[in-house]
């Protein structure tokens, strides 16, 4: 019986502080039951919804939990600010190899200075395995 009332009393709690019907009655047996439809020699009771206390370490707890919970948040959106940056940055280094790979494509003449000031040009290899090189590193870097 201890559950059915408490049973009773959690599902009017749970419903929010409505005005609900509740209707008590005792069957033949003897056992009290409760119900939000009316019964044969039922009658209404009276809910009140219980106003609850916390006590300091209740809301000690909720306080810490709070705490904690924005610090993940700030954590959270942290991580997230730093992978939005890593995007940014990865998408510019893959504009700069997309632009490289095209002006290589066009053809030219390619050039590095050496130690003594002067222009020493590369072979046509050399621009090839540059071109290839900078297909692999868009393919790994920029798929």
């Amino acid at each position: 019986m201890h559950r059915v009332c408490c049973a009773v009393w959690l599902c009017v709690a749970l419903s929010g502080a409505q005005a609900a019907e509740i209707y008590r009655w005792t069957d033949a047996s003897g056992q009290v039951h409760f119900s939000a439809k009316p019964q044969a020699g039922a009658k209404q009771v009276e809910v009140k919804p219980q106003v609850v206390e916390r006590d300091a370490a209740t809301r000690e707890r909720e306080a810490k939990a709070d705490r904690f919970y924005e610090a993940r948040r700030q954590e959270q959106q942290s991580a997230s600010a730093q992978q939005a940056e890593r995007q940014e940055k990865r998408s510019q280094e893959c504009g700069v190899l997309r632009e490289r790979l095209s002006q290589v494509s066009r053809g030219g003449r390619y050039y590095h200075v050496d130690d003594r000031g002067q222009q020493v040009y590369y072979s046509d290899e050399q621009i090839e395995t540059a071109r290839r090189q900078l297909i692999e590193r868009i393919e790994q870097q920029c798929s």
